[in-house]
C-alpha cells in the first residue's frame, strides 16, 4: 500500500519532515482513503496519523571517548591544535600556583612554624617567581633547615 502522498500532506499540515509522521498500523486502511486535506486533518485529531519526536545525537561514543581521555588515552601530540601557552593560560597557571604557596605560607605563620621575618622573605621570593611550585618551596625550606624535621 503506498502511503507517500498522505506522509507527505501530513507533514505539509503538521510541519514536520516526512520521516517523522507515524502511521497507526491497525488504521492504515482509513488512512488510504484519505485523499483530501481534510480527510488527513481528521486522522491527525483522531491520532492515527501522529509525529515521532526528533532524535538527537547518541552521546554513547562520547562517553567511551571522555573516559578514555579521562585515562590520559588521546592527549597526545598528534591531537593538538594549540600552542601550549593557548591550551593552558600562563596566568591562570601562575594564578593558581602563587595562591597554594601563599597559602601554605600563611598556614606555616598562623601555626607558629616559622616566624613574621621568614614569612615575610618567603613571601616576597614567591612574589618573584623564586618558586616554580609548592614543591620547590618546600625542597627550599628543608635545604635551609626553616621545617622542623619531623614536617613531612
Amino acid at each position: 500500500m503506498d502511503l507517500r502522498y498522505q506522509r507527505r500532506l501530513a507533514a505539509e499540515i503538521l510541519g514536520v519532515g516526512e520521516t517523522r509522521i507515524r502511521f497507526d498500523p491497525e488504521q492504515l486502511d482509513r488512512v488510504a482513503s484519505a485523499v483530501t486535506r481534510e480527510d488527513i486533518k481528521r486522522l491527525i485529531k483522531d491520532g492515527v496519523i501522529s509525529v515521532e519526536p526528533p532524535h538527537s545525537n547518541s552521546r554513547g561514543r562520547w562517553r567511551i571517548r571522555h573516559e578514555q581521555r579521562k585515562k590520559g588515552r588521546r592527549r597526545g601530540p598528534g591531537r593538538r591544535k594549540g600552542s601550549k601557552n593557548a591550551r593552558e593560560d600562563r596566568k591562570e597557571k601562575w594564578v593558581n600556583t602563587i595562591r597554594k604557596i601563599r597559602r601554605f605560607l600563611r598556614w606555616l605563620r598562623d601555626h607558629g612554624i616559622i616566624d613574621r621575618r621568614t614569612y615575610r622573605k618567603l613571601y616576597m621570593m614567591a612574589k618573584g617567581g623564586a618558586f616554580d611550585s609548592l614543591a620547590s618551596l618546600k625542597r627550599y625550606m628543608k635545604d635551609r633547615g626553616l621545617l622542623p624535621q619531623d614536617y613531612k
